[in-house]
C-alpha cells in the first residue's frame, strides 16, 4: 500500500456557525465554518418560514383539504 495517502485527522476540530455556536468535532480540516447549524436551522428549531409571493402554498393547501373530505 502507498504511504501518506490519507489526510491528517483532527479529533478536536472547531466547528463554528454564523449564529455563534461552536462545537468540537472530528474532521480532516482544523476549522469548519458553516452558515446554518442544528441550533439555528428552521427545521430543527420549529420556526419554519414559508416565502410565498404567488399564493402557491395557499392554493396547494386548499386542494389538499378538498381531497381529505
Amino acid at each position: 500500500m502507498k504511504k501518506d495517502t490519507h489526510p491528517e485527522y483532527f479529533p478536536k476540530a472547531v466547528f463554528s456557525c454564523a449564529c455563534g455556536k461552536k462545537m468540537h468535532i472530528g474532521s480532516t480540516k482544523e476549522k469548519v465554518e458553516v452558515e446554518i447549524c442544528s441550533s439555528c436551522h428552521p427545521y430543527y428549531t420549529g420556526n419554519d418560514k414559508v416565502l410565498d409571493s404567488a399564493g402557491r402554498v395557499d392554493k396547494f393547501k386548499k386542494r389538499a383539504s378538498k381531497k381529505k373530505k
